[in-house]
């Protein structure tokens, strides 16, 4: 008696995978739960990126075009070129092997849908984001003709889709208003953040001992990006505040591009806190993670936008006590029960940091409860599973 033939699945990923600097822990815990239900995966991706060790998982890349520059968050000329090769990756794919379901991430899903009916395939519609909203958000486009084709394509994928995933709160509300059966919707938030285990790992460890902040002083730790939206600006202004009253206070700003690090380097010196502050620009995850590990409070002073930081998930389960602006983006995973919210003005901001660094375990141990009991790996996998059970 034949062994039953596994589930084969092809999931496409539009992104350099994997490079910390973009945006691929989404992808590739995805596709690691995914592989650990015992399905085989072909993963078509850009030429960019380091190949991961998943047992079951292939990486299929498109060339690398180096001299083309770093592909950079968000629409652009240099993706859609590339998305062009990935079509034709796609169809080669297809023609070979028979896959039971394609896995689309973003803008993957708009030729997707269109093969759907020829290679008879199930089709889920991993959402990140509203392509139509990015192209205005991003300044890639103000066309009305243009968005509004996006639009049309967006309402089509997500009616063709056996199933869609969301991020976020915001953005299933949004996928919701759109889909005319909310069965086939899952909310799965980017909340777990395990160790990604590269197929070809550097040679020797992270020199942690480098970027080390002082041992001595209560580190106010923040780790992310550095655009103008996560409101790095009021956050020094607010340590300035909070250092009239915690003097010792050591601000740790990890991430960011070499020019945005400059930029607020020179805003920290205004502030008179060289002395007091220290920027990592980009680190390895790992490394980055270990620093952050040493601190007394974590900060996310971000200033707008609708989607969930995904560091807030990690932010929960850390164990250290967490200051965040009190907007939407926020409110959609935080409570007042688990870190101190504050508006986001320097002076609320300041009070925050203050209270972080004196006594507050109930919000540490609150903070840890809501995450293994919504957001833990657990969790995670239960909601994986019924959207592959649906395309079964």
């Amino acid at each position: 008696m034949t062994a039953p033939r596994r589930r084969r699945a092809l999931v496409i990923a539009p992104q350099p995978f994997f490079s910390p600097r973009g945006t691929p822990f989404s992808v590739y815990y995805r596709t690691l739960v995914t592989a650990e239900q015992g399905i085989e995966i072909d993963l078509l991706t850009y030429g960019a990126g380091e190949d991961v060790a998943i047992d079951g998982v292939r990486i299929v890349r498109i060339p690398r075009f180096r001299w083309l520059g770093e592909i950079k968050v968000g629409p652009s000329p240099l993706k859609a070129f590339l998305d062009l090769f990935l079509i034709a990756w796609t169809l080669g794919l297809l023609l070979r092997r028979r896959y039971d379901f394609v896995h689309a991430h973003e803008e993957a899903i708009f030729y997707c849908f269109l093969l759907k009916p020829i290679f008879r395939f199930k089709l889920i519609y991993d959402m990140h984001s509203s392509l139509p909203q990015q192209l205005t958000n991003f300044g890639f486009t103000k066309s009305r003709l243009l968005i509004g084709a996006f639009e049309r394509l967006e309402r089509a994928s997500l009616k063709a889709a056996d199933a869609v995933i969301t991020i976020c709160p915001d953005l299933a509300d949004y996928a919701l208003g759109l889909i005319d059966d909310p069965d086939k919707h899952a909310l799965i938030e980017n909340s777990i953040f395990e160790g990604v285990r590269l197929a070809n790992p550097p040679r020797g460890g992270a020199d942690t001992a480098r970027v080390a902040p002082p041992e001595n002083r209560p580190i106010v730790a923040y780790a992310g990006t550095l655009e103008p939206y996560q409101g790095i600006d009021l956050l020094l202004g607010a340590f300035a505040v909070a250092r009239r009253e915690v003097p010792e206070a050591f601000l740790l700003v990890v991430g960011g591009s070499p020019v945005q690090v400059a930029r607020y380097q020179e805003m920290a010196a205004e502030l008179g806190l060289m002395d007091d502050c220290l920027f990592t620009g980009r680190l390895p995850q790992a490394q980055a993670r270990a620093l952050v590990a040493g601190a007394a409070a974590q900060v996310s002073p971000r200033v707008r936008g609708t989607n969930t930081p995904l560091k807030v998930y990690e932010q929960l389960a850390n164990g250290i006590p967490l200051v965040a602006t009190d907007i939407y983006s926020h409110r959609q995973v935080l409570n007042d029960e688990v870190a101190f919210m504050t508006a986001p003005e320097p002076e609320p901001f300041a009070r925050g940091i203050v209270a972080a660094l004196g006594d507050a375990p109930a919000r540490v141990a609150a903070a840890r409860r809501l995450y293994d009991e919504k957001y833990g790996r657990d969790a995670y996998v239960a909601k994986l599973r019924r959207v592959l059970a649906r395309v079964a």
